[in-house]
């Protein structure tokens, strides 16, 4: 499953993963590259993965990978790299070594939508609710989910990550539980904007079991695993005694220790583990179009309708497909997904027209998240030396480009958020920006290529930027002109970025952080200031209700202070280990909920009252500056409590 983003990087996600993903090599040199390029047989493909993965697996600090390449319907290459265990110094065999492809899973889901569509059991345009014991209430405008958005991401619903990753086994309960504990809000109207879901995709895993009659489990194991040969693979948790031998450990990086088995709870969206070996399988089943030694697991034309059937939002950018989303480079037709768990981080690519395809997948995530960079590397490298074409090509004139990069310039907020919860607060924490640069190109910090430098990217067509000196795009959406949403590569399928509402915009961060430093300023003067006092013995110069009101307005901005910094560390230690998102932590919400919201308020009543005082009293005018600035500093904790839902009891998300 794609990761879920650190606060750091906003919660819509996932960003750090998805960001690494975006991250890709120094684009080759163009001319005459087909001529030039390597055949893809077996001992170039050695020769070069050896040298790659002799690198990347040291220089990011990772434990072990698999990688497996197929062409024109055979394994042309499985390879393991690395250790499963490192205590037990066992290598990665690509037959034998299990991995978590985390939300590589999703096809197996969608495949199995697909099977049942075929039979005429699923149609993909008809309300979901049709199919489940429970009611998915209506979105903006009324409109149905459908099948067809489960699959392609434009379902609507804001994030939801509670319980998304467990260690305890014991704590996993049937899939239909876990989907109607809590239905996550839904923030647009169906089909109309990509947000990555993985309850979109559990809640189809749990269309299969109803319309089937078969658990999730059994029903990928009878009309999949079986018939595809894939005898090391399960979506179980745990997972049966059988194949855990076999399971490789997960770890931070080579450094650290073997972390737990992750237990998915949306099973559907995550839960698979699996050899290189059968990934390989699942591979040339698609691109034989649903059939592999004989056994079909999906009719041709089924195959073809999965692998064509697109959600375009703008047209120059990759696009969703049903269940897969495109990658295409280099003038190529390719579809993949990627998948994240804490631990391990993979990628699938089909190269439709060409009969190849590859998984690779890391059992660390590395030194600094090395894992993502290493994978988007792998990408752009293996396209460009085997499978080779143009970049982007055009030109604008500097002007116009001047002038749609200025419209282009400003706040975002992302699509895969959440928003009815306190986890919305994480919005506010990374916003996405995109700047224009002195030379006339834009960036957005969140892309950066290899050096860690932000990627840049000028205008080649109206509202189409090119990367320089690589072959990424980024396009954006133009309403009354005005910029209204821009996406860019391997976000746009299924994640968009849409111009920050008035309280995501530019400034609200930093009145924030103002805020903040004057309250802080105010706290930490008040015993600087009695000591300072005392050494010279001198008396507070105030005496009755300023006296009064000098020292309640810093309890209450101390109180202010203590409800934001508990918020602020409460999401960020969650975040910091996914299992942490978890109901062990409801009644410390709640507690945060009410005390915080007493201590928020309490404080701009406080600074109110303080001013009220002040405003009476024969002061000079700099006390009463200060008094009004307490005023909006509380006023904008106190907003940004309401605004961010801090306010209040619940404890989903």
């Amino acid at each position: 499953m794609r990761a879920i983003p650190p606060i750091a990087s906003s919660l819509c996600a996932c960003l750090l993963s998805l960001t690494a993903l975006a991250q890709s090599a120094p684009e080759a040199p163009a001319a005459d590259a087909a001529q030039a390029a390597p055949q893809l047989t077996r001992a170039d493909l050695e020769a070069w993965l050896d040298g790659f993965m002799g690198f990347a697996l040291p220089r990011g600090n990772i434990a072990g990978a698999v990688v497996v390449v197929v062409k024109d319907g055979e394994t042309l290459l499985q390879k393991g790299y690395g250790y499963a265990d490192l205590e037990k110094q066992a290598p990665v065999d690509p037959e034998g070594t299990l991995f978590r492809p985390g939300s590589i899973s999703k096809l197996f889901t969608w495949t199995a939508v697909m099977q049942l569509a075929e039979q005429g059991k699923l149609d993909l345009d008809a309300d979901v609710n049709g199919y489940l014991d429970f009611e998915i209430p209506p979105g903006p405008n009324g409109t149905p989910i459908r099948l067809r958005d489960l699959m392609m991401h434009t379902p609507g619903f804001e994030e939801s990550v509670k319980e998304l990753i467990i260690e305890d086994a014991s704590r996993v309960v049937p899939l239909g539980e876990v989907l109607k504990r809590w239905v996550p809000h839904r923030i647009y109207e169906a089909g109309k904007m990509p947000a990555y879901s993985n309850y979109g995709t559990a809640l189809a895993g749990y269309i299969v079991e109803r319309v089937s009659g078969q658990g999730f489990d059994d029903y990928l194991e009878q009309h999949i695993f079986t018939p595809l040969g894939m005898a090391h693979s399960s979506f179980r948790q745990p997972l049966p005694e059988a194949l855990l031998a076999g399971m490789s450990q997960g770890y931070d990086d080579a450094s650290g220790k073997p972390q737990g088995y992750e237990i998915i709870n949306l099973t559907p969206a995550g839960a698979l583990a699996a050899t290189g070996a059968d990934m390989a399988r699942f591979m040339i089943a698609h691109l034989q179009k649903g059939e592999l030694g004989g056994q079909r697991i999906l009719a041709a034309e089924t195959a073809e309708k999965m692998h064509g059937t697109a959600n375009t939002v703008i047209p120059e950018l990759n696009r969703m497909v049903l269940g897969f989303y495109e990658t295409n480079t280099n003038g190529r037709r390719i579809i993949s997904h990627g998948g994240d768990t804490q631990y391990f981080h993979s990628d699938l690519h089909l190269y439709l027209d060409d009969g190849v395809g590859y998984y690779i997948s890391f059992n660390s995530t590395g030194k600094q998240g090395a894992a993502g960079p290493l994978r988007a590397a792998f990408y752009r490298q293996f396209s460009d030396r085997y499978l080779p074409g143009p970049g982007p090509g055009g030109e604008v004139d500097e002007a116009l480009a001047k002038e749609h990069a200025a419209q282009l310039a400003g706040s975002y907020v992302i699509s895969r958020r959440a928003e009815s919860s306190f986890l919305s607060l994480a919005n506010l924490a990374s916003p996405v920006r995109i700047v224009v640069n002195e030379d006339g190109t834009v960036s957005m910090p969140l892309l950066r290529g290899l050096n860690g430098e932000p990627k840049k990217f000028r205008e080649i067509r109206p509202y189409l930027w090119a990367e320089v000196g690589g072959k990424a795009v980024l396009a954006a959406e133009v309403v009354d002109g005005r910029v209204t949403r821009f996406s860019a590569d391997f976000f746009a399928p299924f994640m968009f970025f849409e111009r920050a509402p008035a309280k995501a915009a530019g400034w609200v961060m930093p009145a924030v952080v103002a805020s903040v430093a004057a309250l802080f300023l105010t706290v930490l003067f008040w015993p600087v200031a009695a000591l300072v006092r005392r050494h010279y013995r001198q008396r507070l110069p105030y005496s009755g209700a300023e006296a009064r009101a000098y020292r309640w307005v810093r309890i209450g901005a101390l109180a202010a202070l203590l409800a934001f910094a508990a918020w602020a560390g409460t999401i960020a230690m969650m975040f910091r280990d996914f299992t942490n998102l978890s109901p062990k932590f409801d009644g410390w919400i709640v507690v945060l909920h009410v005390l915080g919201s007493i201590a928020v308020f309490a404080g701009l009543a406080l600074a109110l009252w303080h001013l009220s005082v002040l405003a009476k009293a024969k002061r000079r005018w700099l006390g009463k500056t200060w008094a009004v600035v307490l005023v909006a500093a509380t006023g904008v904790l106190a907003w940004i409590a309401f605004a961010y839902n801090l306010v209040g009891l619940s404890t989903d998300y």
